[in-house]
């Protein structure tokens, strides 16, 4: 990559981070259609694949004394990555159209289900009931088109967990998914000549991390419900002209 493209990947995961830094969920969504723009989309998913995992996990980690508040997330990791299995090697050859548009279906209906109803939650009985088909269409749309943030950030903004335990929640579900993609762009060789800007685009994501938490806890309730669901909405609408644009 020039020093241009360079430039703007970073810019790009700096922006994408510090969304993500707040409501949880926005690096590769935002940041790849960016760097796309100057450079081809296998490039674009590499620079972004270490900052992403690295921020997840800092995330986290900085989180995890709500752990305990948390919600079915052994089930939602362990479906997830067998549905992500399957996703890769079963469905490769299916058109990503028709899962984009089942996708953004599901996540409107609970944008205008929350804007129509701002205390709708799921009980944890039905969420435990409903855990393992959600874990694995998580997994199937990561293994199948690579995306599966707006399903995932949807399924656990509806617990309307505390927001600490509601980062938790997404960052380490999002953190093993993003060790999976690692492992599986590495085997394929697909960071050779690239590492310059993963490398570097670790600095500007982990650099968000504190400045993110600072304006989270700034937010009233209400105010985090609304920002989650606003990046949930912009999240999807970049996937949709991602994909069809």
């Amino acid at each position: 990559m020039s020093g241009d493209e360079i430039a703007v990947a970073l810019a790009a995961i700096l922006l994408g981070s510090a969304i993500k830094s707040i409501s949880g969920m926005g690096l590769p969504l935002v940041s790849i259609p960016i760097i796309s723009f100057v450079t081809d989309l296998e490039t674009a998913v590499a620079a972004v694949a270490i900052p992403n995992l690295l921020i997840n996990v800092a995330m986290a980690w900085r989180s995890r004394e709500s752990r305990a508040e948390a919600r079915d997330l052994p089930v939602l990791g362990a479906t997830g990555i067998g549905g992500g299995i399957v996703g890769t090697y079963a469905l490769v050859s299916f058109s990503e159209e028709p899962l984009v548009v089942a996708l953004i279906a599901v996540v409107a209906i609970y944008v205008i289900t929350f804007v129509r109803m701002p205390d709708f939650r799921i009980s944890p009985a039905a969420s435990r009931r409903a855990a393992p088909g959600v874990g694995l269409a998580t997994g199937l749309l990561q293994g199948a088109i690579g995306i599966s943030g707006p399903l995932i950030g949807s399924w656990i903004h509806c617990y309307r967990l505390e927001r600490r335990a509601h980062i938790f929640s997404l960052t380490t579900l999002f953190a093993l998914a993003g060790a999976a993609q690692l492992a599986a762009l590495l085997i394929a060789g697909e960071l050779s000549g690239r590492w310059t800007v993963a490398v570097l685009g670790c600095l500007p994501a982990l650099a968000t991390v504190p400045f993110g938490e600072h304006l989270r806890n700034r937010f009233s309730s209400e105010g985090f419900d609304r920002f989650v669901v606003a990046t949930i909405a912009v999240t999807v609408t970049a996937l949709a002209i991602r994909t069809f644009a």
